[in-house]
């Protein structure tokens, strides 16, 4: 049972001639990338996590603290979810997780569907220049790759989650349904107002609305453990190797809390989630889900294995030339978009 960077030291060490001499680089730059990824995306939940409790506690105790205020107090539960460290014991929590989760979007589709619709008022196709954004933000809403197959490996029954219907398929099933649903009908009742995250267009002077923030806030808590789980694993082989037997349980804490503190201390500086969500979908989710996946295909394959005329070299030079072109113009504007906060 290999992981990502496994999978592909063992595929650059089987490929052609050409390649084997880049075996080493190949899973030092997935290893490198995923725990990128995973930090910056918890940093986001960190983020939202933040807004959605300030808008909360500014309507009900009339708070007007900063967004940093609460990314700083999110410090002390972090240090607590980061030291979870066996899968097996992360899963509850997301079980918890997406339970508050699909309850927030209950609510947040019955407020969109609660009150008429007026499309002739809304842009039917946005500007062009958005475009690199938007799909920097669907790459990042789909992209699982860091936890596909640490799932896969930990199953009691491994061959359920790639079969038809099984867990890879119903899982992106069901999200592809519900990310299309309130994506489009909440844009239909909000048009250009809507923001980052559906609840925070909710009433804030309404019980059911606000409860949605705190489901969202709560169950995207309690997970990120589980978003954690990865980068932990990868980092900590290189620390262990430099510590005692007995210094352990000591580095281990230790490396945990220094993550969480650096994760907080990142959002602090970016405290807006639509820059964080491009930035993620178009530099990471393009490499590790689109462009680094392809490649191994093509190694995997050469030179005699790609069908009838040659068509999967056909589809992975199609998927690795869009994976390239999401990565340099995303990236662009996702950096724009984040200058554009301290001007």
């Amino acid at each position: 049972m290999l992981g990502f960077s496994a999978t592909a030291k063992d595929v650059f060490s089987n490929g052609p001639p050409a390649v084997r001499p880049y075996t080493s680089y190949a899973s030092g730059f997935i290893d490198s990338m995923m725990v990128v990824d995973s930090f910056l995306t918890a940093c986001l939940y960190i983020v939202f996590i933040a807004k959605s409790l300030q808008d909360v506690l500014r309507y009900q105790l009339q708070l007007d603290w900063d967004t940093r205020i609460y990314i700083v107090l999110l410090l002390i539960p972090l240090l607590i979810i980061v030291q979870v460290r066996k899968l097996k014991h992360l899963v509850p929590f997301t079980a918890i997780a997406s339970g508050l989760i699909v309850t927030a979007i209950g609510i947040s589709l019955y407020f969109i569907f609660s009150a008429e619709f007026d499309l002739s008022s809304k842009a039917m196709w946005p500007e062009w220049s958005n475009l690199p954004s938007f799909i920097s933000t669907v790459l990042f809403a789909i992209s699982g790759i860091n936890t596909v197959l640490p799932v896969e490996n930990n199953m009691k029954h491994p061959k359920y989650f790639l079969r038809p219907f099984g867990v890879m398929q119903s899982a992106f099933g069901c999200l592809t349904v519900l990310y299309a649903i309130t994506g489009f009908f909440g844009y239909a009742q909000y048009g250009e107002d809507t923001k980052a995250s559906i609840t925070l267009n909710l009433p804030s002077d309404n019980g059911w609305a606000q409860s949605t923030r705190l489901f969202s806030a709560m169950g995207i808590l309690v997970s990120l453990g589980f978003s954690l789980y990865v980068p932990l694993e990868i980092l900590w082989p290189h620390i262990a190797t430099r510590l005692a037997p007995k210094r352990q349980n000591c580095g281990q804490i230790t490396m945990r809390s220094v993550l969480a503190v650096a994760m907080v201390l990142t959002a602090f500086v970016v405290p807006e989630i639509e820059p964080l969500i491009g930035l993620l979908g178009s530099f990471s989710a393009a490499s590790l889900s689109i462009m680094f996946p392809v490649a191994l295909d093509v190694i995997f394959r050469w030179p005699d294995e790609f069908g009838r005329w040659r068509w999967l070299l056909v589809k992975d030079a199609v998927l690795w030339v869009f994976g390239l072109f999401v990565l340099i113009v995303g990236t662009y504007f996702s950096i724009l978009d984040i200058i554009e906060i301290y001007k």
